[in-house]
């Protein structure tokens, strides 16, 4: 119970990214906390990944590109209502997808953390997020495609 006397309220993470997996686990997730009355946090993470390396240059670019996917995301998201009934937040991180999530899970004591399906072909050899996340989650995972 809270200091109130109410139960603590839900917590769900959904990993966003403005990918169609990604998309469909917004709207899942939206539903869910819906149905539960739940807080729903959206993370989008900032990466930079093998660009850094092979191409320096590039940086400049990826990084706004990266921020007009949020911002693209953010639009979308309030002119659709479509969490208008929802106690919701947008973070935002950077650096390593599943370190980002995973510690934004911990932060908000997330009750469930749902991540769309990776269609990269090089995951099914080294493990996408999803399978990272439910490998090694402290919470349940669902896993949309």
């Amino acid at each position: 119970m809270t200091q109130d006397g109410a139960p603590p309220k839900v917590v769900i993470v959904v990993g966003v990214d403005g990918s169609e997996s990604a998309t469909h686990a917004g709207a899942y997730a939206v539903g869910m906390a819906r149905r539960m009355n739940a807080t729903l946090v959206a993370v989008y993470v900032h990466t930079l990944g093998v660009y850094a390396a092979a191409a320096p240059a590039a940086i400049p670019l990826l990084r706004e590109t990266q921020a007009g996917v949020v911002a693209d995301m953010r639009r979308q998201i309030a002119q659709s209502g479509v969490v208008d009934d929802l106690d919701f937040e947008m973070v935002e991180r950077h650096g390593n997808p599943y370190k980002e999530i995973v510690a934004v899970a911990i932060e908000r004591r997330a009750d469930a953390v749902v991540v769309g399906a990776s269609s990269q072909a090089g995951h099914r050899l080294v493990g996408s997020l999803a399978v990272h996340l439910v490998r090694d989650a402290k919470w349940p995972v669902t896993v949309v495609p």
